[in-house]
């Protein structure tokens, strides 16, 4: 279970700073820092485990039909993420305190940063692909909040809607090669999967999923052509860009290909695939930066190119190629940190990021200089820092491909050139901003040091680059060996880590990269007066706004075409392909089946009589509004009555109290239409709908008449055996809704609880004026809570609320159950709205509908999280008899918690919208408020 604890550490614990930010900034970032050590401090432990030969599982029936189990599992790659992210997440959040102004929400932004770290966690350990699915998506939600920290910025909320478009997008695909994965393997299972190899290449699904797959990749770690909005997401504080581009966000993509390494590499479309995306973004990347005058959009674009690098080294094919794209992850989570961090430093102390005006900051911040120039270096892969050894391992695999045969000498080239533009931007991040003269029209001038403590992590990053580069195999060997045999799936080929290896072609390749680099710097100014010479290229994200907003022109000339305001003509649209859809399929065999009619007996006939009486006068009285409701409430009341003839207690009693429940808010509804005077149709317009309704009735009774003469395979069969061995209930129904069926109604619960927040937030700030006359002039009743009726619903009330319990209780038995008890309930107190007031009722009901509402939904989803942590899966239900001295022996089953959170939550919707409606026209003044 630590495993899985390491998930929930972050994500429970981000409901602490919000709460704690009251306590003043320094106690919220305390709160913050705590929560993300226990879970780096857990996952140390969990690593040394893994080390010892024994990773950390767990694995938890969930929707196991549908192959989505919780399974969690760390082994070696798992663990490298497993540090990165919390390692990273805790200097940033030390980072954060004293670059947030006082104005900027810190704990809103620590608690964002904890959820996606837990989002991060759990797309490095899930050990399932529906749930590695789940937590990838969560990341792209919680990094558009990220992105758009700050909401005042139309660049935020413009970077983060492009991010989430992108990378949903690809979410989309990404499900699509899951799904197939899934189906070549027989399972969901990620440990499974990876053994399976060679079968899944060798499928006829292998090309589809795998190309699927690495267009969900691609988008999330910015590889061409989706790279352009990774420097639109740039519009972020500076501690979000250091957390999303270096160890997170960007990495998940990567992250994947390192996990499907086993099994989707080894054929030429991988190779030529992810080393062509790869080789492109690389070269791409570099060159941009090497162009960019804000010091975030160089880190950007150099971030393209380095993620470019770590996807070529993966398609390369080779173990020694895997090991060090796991090698430069480590490497460039670490000096990309540090150079976000030190660019936020300077901006947060010059008031700008413009290179054209930073210059000679060597002169008054000689310690962030110092720290920035450590980082840039690793970054261009100079000797003595780690960058320099992943990319002396990067050279030498560039140098054994054979599947470009005489045209091999192509990818050692390509990889010089982008060597040498990485030393050229690197090179340009050192000289213009802490040489190259003095600084230009700084909006803060003199700039200083910042504070001691924004300048410590960014000193333990710098040192780490330094240390790593020195001692290699002592400070990352195990790390890196334990991580690269998980991507490999084999034991690793004999490499070496040392600093020195001699004089050889590699070496050779990187001086010729630090003289080009330092030769490409020199000559910038010829550099970039050619490049703004040179025709533009199709901009990637202007092509992607111009994508979007033909989109959005299409959407809205389709919604207007389909939906102009006119009711009636929606109506017609939805009745007309209603029709045609019913029609179709009764257009080819016979309309009749092989079963014979039932005979109608006089009751049956009386009630159909009476129930399209009822409906025909519904529609005549449509101007007469309360004799059309009353009209309404007599079709319900038959079809209720329906329900009772076929046999269907449970149903007639949900019908009857929803019929009760809907004439209320009608009439609720009807207080404050106001008159409207006899509309006037054409009699085309009559015609033709007279011949809808006819032809959409028509259809409607065709098509039941079809389906009655027919033989239907039915599994209440099943149900029916079932109900009492299984689920411990006689109530067919009832055991259905809450056990075999439980998932379900646990998903509509929720709906109903999101819809009544979502009615209140519309209602809450509304006021209507008190109309004192009904549609035909009618005054209303001067007393509006009439004696008879208020003192009439006092003694009504525990009675109704005695049914409410005997329905609830006998539920699982007989008919009843959760959902009817609670619209009894509901009903109930809504009479007392309804004839003693507002302000009566609420000084004796005290209790709010918004905490009534989540204590049901959550007691419905612990019950199925109780027998998770019992080793079955979600929902699953258990009962047995208990005896007592007095009351005998009697049924006890865990499917009523359940059916408690559904009576809850039922009770809860039902009040916040009714009573909300009863409140319209409360005056501002009233002190009373029903929440």
């Amino acid at each position: 279970m630590n495993v899985l604890l390491l998930i929930l550490l972050p994500l429970l614990g981000a409901m602490l700073p919000p709460m704690t930010i009251r306590f003043g900034r320094d106690v919220c970032t305390w709160v913050a820092m705590a929560i993300t050590a226990c879970t780096l401090m857990l996952a140390l432990a969990l690593h040394i485990q893994a080390i010892e030969g024994s990773p950390a599982s767990m694995h938890l029936h969930w929707l196991h039909g549908i192959g989505l189990d919780l399974s969690l599992r760390m082994d070696g790659l798992a663990a490298l993420f497993a540090l990165l992210v919390p390692g990273i997440g805790l200097l940033v959040i030390i980072y954060a305190r004293y670059y947030l102004s006082e104005k900027d929400p810190m704990g809103r932004l620590y608690g964002l940063l904890l959820v996606f770290m837990s989002s991060m966690l759990g797309v490095a350990l899930s050990d399932n692909l529906i749930l590695m699915l789940i937590f990838w998506e969560s990341t792209s939600l919680s990094s558009f909040l990220l992105i758009g920290f700050w909401q005042h910025r139309a660049d935020a909320r413009q970077g983060a809607r492009m991010a989430l478009i992108v990378t949903g997008a690809g979410g989309l695909a990404l499900l699509a090669g899951f799904l197939l994965l899934g189906q070549m393997a027989g399972t969901y299972r990620i440990s499974e999967i990876l053994a399976q190899g060679d079968h899944i290449r060798a499928h006829s699904l292998y090309v589809p999923a795998l190309l699927l797959i690495l267009i969900g990749a691609f988008t999330k770690s910015a590889q061409f052509p989706f790279h352009f909005w990774l420097p639109r997401a740039m519009a972020a504080p500076t501690p979000i860009s250091a957390y999303l581009h270096s160890a997170t966000m960007v990495k998940a993509g990567v992250f994947l290909l390192a996990r499907l390494y086993p099994v989707l590499s080894g054929t030429d479309l991988w190779f030529f695939t992810v080393s062509g995306v790869g080789l492109t973004t690389l070269l791409m990347g570099a060159y941009a930066a090497i162009f960019q005058h804000d010091l975030k959009g160089l880190l950007a674009y150099s971030t393209i190119s380095h993620l470019g690098l770590i996807v070529l080294l993966f398609g390369l094919d080779t173990p020694l190629a895997a090991v060090a794209g796991v090698f430069h992850i480590i490497n460039h989570a670490t000096f990309k940190a540090s150079l976000f961090m030190a660019a936020g430093i300077i901006d947060h102390e010059t008031g700008t990021r413009d290179m054209r005006r930073l210059n000679g900051l060597w002169k008054y911040m000689p310690h962030t200089a110092t720290l920035a120039m450590i980082a840039a270096a690793a970054m261009a892969g100079v000797p003595l820092l780690n960058g320099f050894l992943s990319k002396e391992m990067f050279f030498a695999e560039t140098l054994h491909v054979q599947l470009l045969g005489p045209a091999w000498m192509v990818l050692p080239a390509a990889a010089t050139l982008a060597g040498i533009f990485a030393v050229a931007y690197s090179a340009r991040f050192i000289h213009d901003v802490f040489f190259n003269g003095a600084p230009r029209d700084l909006p803060r001038f003199p700039p200083h040091e910042p504070p001691r403590f924004m300048k410590i992590p960014v000193e333990i990053l710098a040192g780490a680059c330094l240390l790593v580069g020195i001692l290699p195999a002592l400070t990352v060997g195990p790390l890196l060996d334990l991580a690269a045999t998980s991507v490999t799936g084999e034991a690793l080929p004999p490499y070496s880590l040392a600093v020195w290896h001699g004089f050889n072609t590699p070496l050779l390749m990187s001086l010729v990269a630090l003289g080009g680099g330092f030769a490409v710097y020199g000559m910038r100014r010829k550099l970039f007066a050619l490049h703004e010479r040179l025709p533009l290229a199709p901009d990637a994200a202007a092509l992607f706004h111009a994508a979007e907003d033909a989109l959005i022109r299409c959407a809205r000339a389709f919604l207007h075409g389909v939906d102009n305001g006119s009711m009636q003509r929606s109506a017609a649209l939805l009745l007309g392909v209603a029709a045609l859809v019913m029609i179709l399929p009764l257009a080819g065999p016979a309309i009749t089946g092989p079963l014979p009619l039932t005979p109608i007996d006089a009751p049956s006939l009386m009630g159909a009589l009476l129930l399209m009486s009822a409906g025909l006068l519904t529609v005549l009285w449509h101007e007469h509004r309360l004799s059309a409701i009353m009209a309404l409430s007599v079709v319900g009341l038959l079809v209720a009555l329906v329900f009772v003839r076929f046999s269907a207690p449970d149903l007639a009693l949900t019908q009857l109290s929803v019929e009760v429940v809907t004439i209320m808010l009608l009439l609720l509804a009807l207080f404050f239409i106001p008159r409207r005077h006899k509309p006037r149709s054409r009699p085309s317009g009559r015609f033709k709908d007279i011949v809808l309704s006819t032809g959409t009735g028509a259809g409607c009774g065709l098509l039941a008449w079809g389906m009655l003469t027919r033989p239907l395979d039915s599994i209440s069969t099943f149900f029916m055996e079932q109900s009492i061995p299984g689920g411990g209930g006689a109530n067919v129904v009832n055991v259905i809704l809450v056990d075999f069926r439980g998932f379900d109604t646990l998903g509509e619960v929720t709906v109903l609880a999101v819809a009544a927040v979502g009615i209140f937030a519309m209602l809450d700030n509304l006021r209507l004026p008190i109309p004192k006359h009904d549609q035909d002039g009618r005054p209303w009743a001067a007393e509006p809570h009439p004696l008879i009726l208020s003192q009439m619903t006092r003694f009504l009330l525990p009675l109704a609320l005695l049914v409410s319990v005997f329905l609830f209780l006998r539920g699982h038995n007989a008919p009843g159950g959760g959902f009817i008890a609670g619209l009894v309930t509901a009903v109930a107190l809504i009479l007392q709205y309804m004839a003693n007031g507002t302000a009566w009722t609420q000084r004796q009901w005290r209790m709010p509908f918004h905490p009534l509402i989540a204590v049901g939904v959550l007691v419905a989803a612990a019950t199925g999280a109780a027998s998770l942590l019992a080793g079955h899966p979600f929902l699953t239900s258990t009962f047995g008899h208990v005896s007592l001295p007095i009351v005998g022996e009697f049924e006890l089953a865990s499917a009523m918690l359940f059916d408690l959170g559904v009576f809850l939550t039922v009770v809860g919707v039902i009040m916040l919208i009714l009573a909300n409606l009863g409140k319209l026209t409360r005056r501002k003044t009233r002190p009373a408020r029903i929440r």
